[in-house]
């Protein structure tokens, strides 16, 4: 096995290119998907570390927006001044692993890992994110919706390297929130999960992006949801706005160890309810 670390994403791309290789970050995913402990019998021919490549490694708000490098690390989102539109991506950033993992694991490799309980998709669709994909041919942008094709399935193709999480502006706005429902209160595997952003004019939603994980094959946005709650006042009974019924129409749960499909579902509106109410009441959503 080849070992590369470039300081450059111009020679990383460029060994990519004529490598099989295995893309390392904070390895918190990659290590566990190895058959062997210690790395011996790994799935890839070769190892392409971009740790020391800088690029990767920024956040910065443009004219256009925020972009978020692949290799930022969910410690560094957390800390970052973000708007509070990015809160609810901060808070699930605080919830992914231990600090440890959160010191090591990275948002780049939280996506291409495209797990179904990935805690930093559903605040990013609410973000309308689309991810950066380049290789030596050139880059091309995709929807993070379109990126993600199911479990462990992505679009990234074998000489490419995801390389930013780009935010619109028009996406900026409002407040947000996250929240997940496990068997317990840390390290956990989510039984389901949901992010909340919104913006409110004369106390009525102006905007709203909700979306929900755990609960299908890739973490889905409630469009009828977000319909039915759009004009809505901090006044109105979201219990009997959010039917069970209308969620089911864009989530598919499967039942495994931690949760049965039906009790996913209800745990899915019960956390939209009060992530929805929480910003309502406690939120500056203007």
């Amino acid at each position: 096995m080849n070992y590369f670390r470039p300081s450059k994403l111009s020679q990383a791309l460029a060994w990519l290119a004529d490598n099989n290789a295995g893309i390392a970050a904070g390895c918190t995913d990659l290590f566990a998907s190895t058959d062997s402990q210690y790395l011996r019998k790994a799935k890839f021919e070769n190892l392409l570390d971009i740790t020391a490549i800088d690029e990767l490694r920024q956040i910065n708000e443009t004219g256009d927006g925020v972009s978020i490098g692949s290799a930022v690390k969910w410690s560094e989102i957390v800390r970052h001044n973000l708007p509070p539109a990015f809160d609810g991506l901060k808070a699930a950033a605080s919830e992914v692993g231990s600090v440890q993992i959160q010191n090591s694991g990275t948002i780049g490799g939280n996506l291409c890992n495209a797990s179904p309980a990935a805690d930093g998709v559903p605040p990013l669709i609410t973000l309308d994110a689309s991810v950066k994909l380049s290789s030596v041919s050139g880059s091309r942008v995709l929807p993070l919706s379109q990126f993600l094709r199911g479990p462990r399935q992505t679009a990234l193709n074998q000489d490419e390297i995801l390389t930013t999480i780009l935010i619109p502006n028009s996406s900026i706005s409002g407040v947000s929130a996250f929240k997940k429902l496990g068997a317990r209160k840390y390290l956990v595997i989510s039984i389901a999960m949901a992010a909340v952003r919104l913006s409110l004019e004369n106390k009525l939603i102006k905007e709203i992006a909700i979306s929900v994980g755990s609960c299908s094959a890739v973490a889905a946005r409630l469009k009828n949801v977000e319909a039915i709650l759009a004009g809505c006042s901090v006044d109105d009974n979201f219990h009997s706005l959010i039917k069970q019924e209308i969620l089911q129409q864009d989530l598919s749960p499967i039942d495994d160890i931690r949760a049965d499909a039906a009790y996913r579902n209800i745990a899915a509106r019960e956390l939209i309810i009060r992530t929805v109410e929480e910003l309502m009441t406690g939120g500056n959503a203007n």
